[in-house]
């Protein structure tokens, strides 16, 4: 083999070898959305190893990522900390439009409804709108929704603590949060408490005043 001959037999040994050490050794970076992940004020989530060394500020730490395309979103984010105890209605006696559906993942639609409807107030609903702010439009989970919080509770509680938030309760006294779900049938008078201990539901006059812990829909990052 002449001199070029040996020089080419060189430089495709040493392709060979960068090939194979990069297929060995180098997996593609994933920057998917996951459990977990930290959403801030910027409307971007992160990892929290990002987040740390971001320097953002922490709003909420997703619970949830939806692979149904029948469902709004990418997935869903729940807030930091508990709202003051409010009550669902300031009056009774009339239904105020959500769909009633312990199936549904639409709070985000029954707490428009609850802040829209005429002739009764919702002091719980007035709340989660008035701390919308950085782009992100907050609302109080349906009764489906909170099953997912539920679910994902223990994986997201020490990430909810470490961004300074206030973990979600066991305690019998006070894991009971206010969903934005009517009870079907008994609209004008009652909805739908969620137990973060024990994922159970409780039927409720809406007069009574219980906690928000207020989610989030997430949308693909552009």
């Amino acid at each position: 083999m002449n001199k070029i001959g040996k020089a080419w037999a060189a430089v495709v040994l040493m392709l060979v070898a960068v090939l194979v050490g990069c297929d060995g050794h180098h997996d593609p970076l994933d920057t998917s959305m996951k459990v977990g992940h930290i959403l801030c004020t910027d409307g971007k989530t992160r990892s929290y190893e990002d987040y740390a060394a971001s320097g953002k500020e922490a709003i909420a730490v997703v619970f949830h990522v939806n692979h149904d395309e029948e469902i709004n979103g990418t997935g869903y984010a729940v807030y930091l900390h508990d709202l003051t105890p409010e009550a669902f209605a300031d009056s009774l006696g009339i239904a105020q439009g959500t769909s009633a559906d312990l199936t549904a993942y639409d709070g985000n639609e029954n707490t428009f409804a609850l802040y829209d409807t005429d002739d009764v107030s919702s002091p719980m609903a007035m709340q989660v709108f008035d701390m919308w702010r950085y782009g992100q439009s907050a609302y109080v989970p349906s009764v489906a929704q909170m099953r997912l919080l539920y679910a994902a509770k223990e994986f997201v509680n020490p990430y909810i603590e470490a961004c300074g938030g206030d973990p979600l309760p066991n305690e019998a006294d006070g894991c009971w949060y206010w969903t934005s779900t009517e009870v079907e049938g008994q609209e004008t008078a009652k909805a739908w408490l969620f137990s973060m201990g024990s994922g159970a539901i409780q039927e409720t006059p809406k007069l009574q005043g219980h906690k928000v812990r207020a989610i989030v829909t997430l949308y693909n990052e552009e």
